[in-house]
């Protein structure tokens, strides 16, 4: 299990970012050893399948120093955490309802010394708040998101400011048919940056 995937498809990071990169899976394989984050199986692809997935949402949108992003439904850190490493100026709220998940994502961030990142277990619709970016994964329908983060976005029908942006894989024109007219909606294939097989017909949705 290589973190060279992640330098491929990012060959400008900072040694201190590669390490924090390095750093998850010994991480994760304790806290898995622990508690059933992620399948044992899937461990052999977790660059691939988590950090590498969540960073699709870095080649979509970058996002500034001083921005503040909400991930609802963190669950392990996914996209938050390799997101934090990424862009280490901008703030991140990572929010589950599940205890021992939040417990988890304040060790990783702890461990890495990621002062940007916040984790607290709440459900997202009771975080009082406004945020430049709400970014999740795969965690509902997204008619059923858009009503977590109703008001909590600063600003809205601006693609340039940021909005929520989803990764969701499968037949999503349903779920982008039910969401509110008022939403603005735009979806890219991430196939656009990472040509590896697992990301077809996984997507960055964006709306705004």
């Amino acid at each position: 299990m290589s973190c060279d995937i992640i330098k491929t498809y990012f060959p400008n990071l900072t040694e201190t970012q590669m390490a924090q990169y390095e750093r998850l899976v010994p991480l994760y394989e304790d806290w898995n050893s622990k508690i059933n984050l992620i399948s044992r199986k899937d461990m052999g692809n977790f660059y691939e399948h988590h950090v590498l997935h969540s960073l699709a949402i870095a080649k979509y949108f970058e996002l500034l120093p001083g921005m503040k992003v909400m991930d609802i439904g963190t669950g392990g850190g996914f996209p938050g955490i390799p997101l934090a490493i990424m862009f280490p100026q901008t703030r991140f709220l990572l929010v589950d309802s599940i205890g021992k998940k939040i417990k988890v994502v304040k060790d990783v961030a702890e461990k890495l010394d990621l002062q940007n990142v916040t984790a607290v277990q709440e459900r997202a619709e009771n975080i009082n708040d406004k945020f430049d970016v709400i970014v999740s994964r795969a965690v509902t329908q997204l008619p059923s998101l858009v009503k977590w983060c109703n008001g909590k976005l600063r600003v809205t029908n601006d693609i340039e400011a940021g909005g929520i942006l989803y990764l969701k894989g499968g037949d999503i024109d349903i779920e982008l048919r039910d969401v509110p007219k008022n939403w603005k909606r735009k979806s890219t294939s991430i196939t656009k940056w990472f040509k590896e097989p697992y990301f077809v017909e996984k997507y960055v949705i964006h709306l705004y």
